[in-house]
């Protein structure tokens, strides 16, 4: 143990009282906290002090953001934004048929779904780089959960509705969580969950597509691993060569003009251009061969139209509706969570704000829209904003373009789609997907935080050996445990002094720190509550067991003194305040001080209130570590003569 005498002053400085804060009213305090948990960014400021023609001026702004920047856009804006939006119309035209099918729907409900939201958020977004559509997981995660209760194949009218409900439900979801400041609901979803999940998901929804490589036509509602597997291996005397070769050759081109855009970023069109390719030129390859009639599976007839209204086919009766809401609500959810992500990411890059309760607003209204409108579900997938960011897009008309685009294809073009291959969607799924199964992040997880690799090879191998919904759910458990052991069982460190200096550190992140004689340093590293209180107690208790044992077996001086520091304590309840009575009595049991240090205002209010302080004495509460371990040595090295006066020793200490 090392000498810490110049822990205390020679000559006896004054020691700095904790202060009491001034007591607030419940009512205030309340306010105060609501506030803090959905008001944090006070979005009412702007309102204050204006006259009210502009406050419901500064209204409209703040649910329709293009009422705020389309008074300063300019030609140089638009060129740039037209570029970008046809560029990815490109991307998005095929992939919005693409996951149509991977959601079980017909193809033409993916360019439905490519053309009334992508408006909808142009004039609601708040992101200029978020290109809105259809997304794999979500479509997924559709196909999964409606797929359990009903079959695409035996009814599709029934499917097609219940898909219709449950997008309008996500929206109503989404809204909802916008409009009562709910946003913090989705950080529940953790960085460790998502990187799992999406990988999980990708690869189930690159196993699915083997039906369409392979060229089957009965394939398992499955879509774990083992499901998969057994159903492709039964049926090998099924499998079409020419599907095989047309869907690898078709892969292999996608995926070299990805590798060829990642290594020559200022060629990303290349790749943004690939699929739209891939579909001209296995239709072209398929009209000129009629592969069709070889086995090789093709869309089929898409009629021409815009989007007709399905309000009338939402489904609000028994016994679908609680299926409709339980899917609307999951994949809303999932949906919210990849498009803030992708839209603060880009936003980071471009040095501008995303208000994620106006994105949920915007979200949220345009699925409402679009479930009226014949869509299922939309948000802001990464590939496709990827591509609008690269292709220098400058506000959100690049979804607008988009959406035209898309519109003169539903008018003129569909009859093209006839002969588009099915295995080029597969091809053009299976290249997206790769994207998605980021193992260097997960390689990353492992190096910084076990834990957080457990949680993202659980949901990893929950969706790919059991379901999207089980991988979710185990994703999601194990983080909300990993909080509650954070809360049950938060850090308690003992502290020692750095040498020639008054600052106190863990012993074990600083080994050269000393041990005070005579004195025991704790650090409590969370808040008090109910649900730790009981732990705490035992672990300090422990903590004074091992240090007098240390002492006994050393032959140093004996355990006077033990000090908390509360610095990290910011709040308590009173099961905390309970448990800090109880150590009283217990350290004067055994001839032991108790002494508390650094405790915050929040903490101090309640002490008050609860007559700890009183109980404990001010004299014996301190401002920071090293007043109280001068205090206590002062009066280690004064009173050794007549222990009694601690107390009054204190006093003086604190009115020196």
């Amino acid at each position: 143990m090392g000498n810490a005498d110049h822990a205390y002053p020679s000559n006896v400085e004054c020691a700095h009282r904790v202060a009491i804060p001034p007591p607030k009213p419940f009512v205030k305090t309340l306010k105060n906290s609501l506030k803090e948990t959905f008001f944090p960014d006070d979005p009412l400021r702007q309102f204050k002090n204006q006259p009210l023609s502009r406050r419901f001026v500064l209204g409209l702004q703040y649910f329709l953001p293009i009422l705020e920047w389309a008074p300063r856009y300019t030609f140089e804006f638009l060129k740039s934004d037209l570029i970008a939006g046809i560029t990815i119309a490109s991307l998005a035209i095929p992939q919005g048929i693409s996951y149509a099918k991977l959601a079980n729907l017909p193809p033409i409900f993916g360019l439905y779904s490519s053309f009334v939201p992508p408006l909808v958020y142009a004039m609601m977004g708040s992101s200029r780089d978020l290109a809105v559509g259809t997304v794999a997981v979500a479509s997924l995660l559709t196909a999964s959960m409606l797929g359990d209760e009903v079959d695409a194949k035996e009814n599709p009218t029934l499917y097609l509705h219940l898909a219709f409900t449950a997008t309008f439900f996500a929206g109503v979801f989404q809204a909802c969580l916008g409009l009562l400041r709910l946003g913090f609901i989705v950080d529940f979803l953790s960085h460790a969950t998502i990187v799992g999940f999406m990988a999980g998901a990708a690869t189930v929804v690159c196993l699915q597509q083997l039906k369409a490589i392979l060229g089957l036509e009965h394939f398992t509602q499955g879509t774990d691993l083992v499901s998969v597997m057994r159903s492709v291996f039964s049926q090998t005397h099924k499998w079409r060569w020419e599907s095989g070769v047309l869907g690898c050759c078709f892969l292999f081109f996608l995926i070299s003009t990805r590798y060829f855009s990642k290594r020559k970023p200022k060629f990303f069109w290349i790749s943004a251009m690939a699929p739209l390719t891939t579909v001209i030129l296995g239709s072209l390859l398929v009209y000129l061969t009629h592969a069709e009639k070889h086995g090789v599976q093709v869309i089929g007839e898409l009629k021409k139209g815009l989007n007709p209204p399905s309000f009338g086919d939402l489904v609000f009766v028994s016994p679908y509706l609680m299926v409709a809401i339980k899917t609307g609500i999951i994949t809303g959810v999932i949906a919210l969570a990849e498009g803030i992500a992708v839209g603060r990411s880009f936003s980071m890059f471009k040095n501008y704000h995303i208000d994620g309760n106006k994105e949920m607003i915007a979200f949220g209204t345009m699925n409402i829209v679009g479930s009226c409108t014949s869509c299922y579900l939309t948000t802001g997938p990464f590939s496709r904003s990827a591509v609008n960011y690269n292709a220098g897009c400058k506000t959100a008309v690049s979804n607008i373009v988009m959406a035209v685009a898309v519109m003169f294809t539903l008018l003129f073009l569909t009859p093209l789609f006839h002969y588009t291959p099915l295995v080029v969607l597969a091809a053009i799924i299976i290249s997206a997907m790769l994207g998605l199964i980021d193992y260097e992040a997960a390689m990353h997880l492992w190096h910084v935080d076990k834990f957080d690799f457990i949680v993202c090879m659980s949901a990893y191998l929950g969706v790919v050996f059991g379901s999207v919904t089980i991988g979710l759910v185990i994703a999601i458990s194990i983080s909300l445990l990993r909080v509650l052991l954070f809360v049950a069982r938060p850090r308690t460190l003992v502290m020692g002094n750095i040498p020639e200096s008054m600052i106190y550190r863990n012993v074990e992140q600083y080994p050269n720190a000393n041990n005070v004689p005579g004195i025991l340093i704790l650090e409590i590293d969370a808040p008090i509550y109910f649900t730790n209180a009981s732990y705490l107690r035992e672990r300090i208790a422990r903590w004074i067991d091992e240090e007098e044992d240390r002492i006994k077996s050393s032959g140093e001086t004996g355990l006077q003194y033990v000090i908390l520091d509360m610095s990290a304590v910011g709040n308590i309840d009173t099961s905390g305040i309970s448990m800090l009575e109880e150590m009283k009595k217990t350290t004067e049991r055994r001839g032991l001080k108790l002494v508390l240090a650094n405790p915050g205002g929040e903490v101090m209010k309640k002490l008050n209130k609860s007559k700890f302080i009183e109980n404990i004495g001010q004299e014996w509460i301190y401002l920071t570590v090293g007043e109280a371990v001068g205090a206590c040595n002062y009066m280690l090295h004064t009173c050794k003569s007549n222990p009694a006066k601690k107390d009054d020793q204190a006093e003086t200490w604190n009115n020196v």
